[in-house]
């Protein structure tokens, strides 16, 4: 039986080995800061957060694990 693989993480795992530039999801960005999907969309816009653009879809995007780490190390 085939395993499901979250599309997102399968994204971000074809970008990650294609890229010198590590990426998160936006959940897993949210976790990490301590907010929901969507409390994150929301912290993204406000704070002018670096969007890779996933191809084929205008709403789903990643996050550079860069930024993520900076705004942690401030926290």
């Amino acid at each position: 039986m085939q395993e499901f693989e979250d599309w997102n993480q399968k994204v971000k795992k074809t970008f990650n080995a294609t890229s010198n530039e590590k990426v998160l999801t936006v959940t897993e960005s949210g976790k990490l800061l301590g907010l929901t999907k969507d409390q994150m969309k929301v912290f993204v816009e406000k704070n002018k957060l670096t969007k890779v653009s996933i191809m084929r879809s205008v709403h789903r995007y990643l996050l550079l694990k860069t930024e993520i780490d900076e705004i942690l190390k401030k926290a």
